[in-house]
């Protein structure tokens, strides 16, 4: 007898207007304006703290931070010759919650 396997649920990708949407759906007593306005400060303070070498760790939700990426050397995917790539920095988040 073959195993039935699940279906796998079609991945919804949700933008800022759809997050706040949701958020507000469950908030009572604020509008969606002020949700977004709350939700636009915590972007934007995530970004300028990370952005000045700080890390923002959230307990049971996971850490913003800058990671460093040393210098290498590459090919160009197109002629197969070695190409330097420059050394950057990057924004990061490591989620701490687990399925």
């Amino acid at each position: 007898m073959a195993k039935k396997v699940a279906k796998k649920k079609e991945k919804e990708i949700i933008s800022k207007t759809a997050l706040v949407n949701k958020i507000a759906s469950s908030m009572e007593g604020m509008t969606k304006k002020d949700i977004a306005a709350v939700v636009n400060t915590f972007m934007s303070t995530v970004v300028e703290t990370v952005r000045q070498g700080d890390e923002i760790r959230l307990i049971g939700f996971g850490t913003f931070k800058t990671t460093h990426r040393k210098a290498r050397m590459g090919r160009n995917p197109q002629t197969g010759k070695e190409i330097k790539i420059k050394a950057s920095d990057s924004f990061a988040f490591k989620s701490n919650i687990r399925f």
